[in-house]
């Protein structure tokens, strides 16, 4: 178990599935897996889950055109974001690219835990040893961040920890940009967001959503804020993922419908027909760390 009370130090860990049921560590990610076939893959690069499998069944959606090889952020999976959501245009984030450079780091295995038979877990570290000069030039504050993915029968949790190491309050938005893979976004349906407040930013608008089940019939791009409960992505009527949180209080629903045609590394070019991203966060507004502060935030998604 890594010890969260310390700066992530990364340990030795053996790239023999043999030695370590489950966990299998390659040049560039990390594979888990468990005795009843459920498994996931997660890139070094970003620490981007790109596969997650139940049943026999991909359940997140990968770009066929995405970057794996850690030039650019990856289209797909559960890419990061830290420190900020978006661009911004003024205050201490405003030289960041858009969301942040989580997505765009090689993050440091720290090393694994398990519980019998029935889940796995793995930690990834990243501090400002891990930047660029460009980036710390561009983020200068002190900090340490650990990522854990928890891989179980029917779920897959993902938990961020940050932790101000420095001596200058910073602020900041966290996102697990979840991209889901569905049978058809003509039979998608959200539901668990009446009620709540959101900013569009397609039609640069501000509304309460009234739909008890919301349709996805168009290009969506929306910040749900302080959804009280855990929200349910049906298809035909039936759920089949449930993404709640902790200390996250915002959703994030995404889909770029023919705009992705206009993404060079979104593929196939309808793809958008078989994805939906559902997204925890904390993005509606900043969140202040104090000097040796630690705050912590984790979603679950349940099948």
């Amino acid at each position: 178990m890594v010890e969260r009370s310390k700066k992530p130090v990364p340990i030795p860990v053996s790239s023999t599935g043999a030695e370590n049921p489950g966990f299998v560590l390659e040049s560039d990610r990390v594979k888990l897996s468990l005795p009843t076939g459920e498994s996931a893959e997660i890139l070094l690069h970003g620490a981007t889950v790109i596969s997650w499998v139940v049943d026999g069944q991909e359940k997140l959606f990968l770009s066929e055109k995405a970057a794996l090889d850690g030039s650019k952020p990856v289209r797909g999976g559960i890419p990061l974001v830290f420190p900020v959501f978006g661009k911004s245009t003024e205050g201490p984030t405003a030289a960041l690219p858009q969301h942040g450079f989580a997505r765009l780091c090689k993050w440091e295995l720290l090393g694994r835990t398990s519980e019998a038979d029935t889940a796995i877990q793995v930690d990834f570290g990243l501090g400002p040893e891990n930047l660029t000069d460009d980036q710390r030039n561009q983020w200068p504050y002190e900090f340490g961040l650990i990522y854990s993915v928890n891989l179980s029968m029917s779920s897959l949790e993902t938990k961020m920890l940050v932790r101000n190491e420095g001596s200058e309050t910073f602020d900041f938005n966290v996102l697990f940009h979840t991209y889901f893979r569905i049978p058809d976004i003509n039979n998608l349906t959200i539901e668990g967001l009446k009620g709540t407040s959101y900013k569009c930013k397609v039609t640069k608008s501000e509304a309460v959503e009234e739909e008890v089940e919301l349709p996805v019939r168009s290009e969506v791009d929306r910040v749900y804020a302080g959804v009280p409960n855990a929200v349910q992505v049906k298809n035909g009527g039936e759920t089949i993922f449930k993404v709640g949180g902790t200390n996250l209080e915002d959703i994030v629903v995404w889909n770029p419908w023919e705009g992705a045609s206009k993404m060079a590394d979104f593929g196939p070019e309808d793809g958008y027909k078989n994805m939906i991203c559902v997204e925890a966060g904390a993005v509606s507004k900043w969140h202040s760390l104090e000097p040796q502060s630690v705050w912590e935030g984790s979603a679950v998604v349940n099948i």
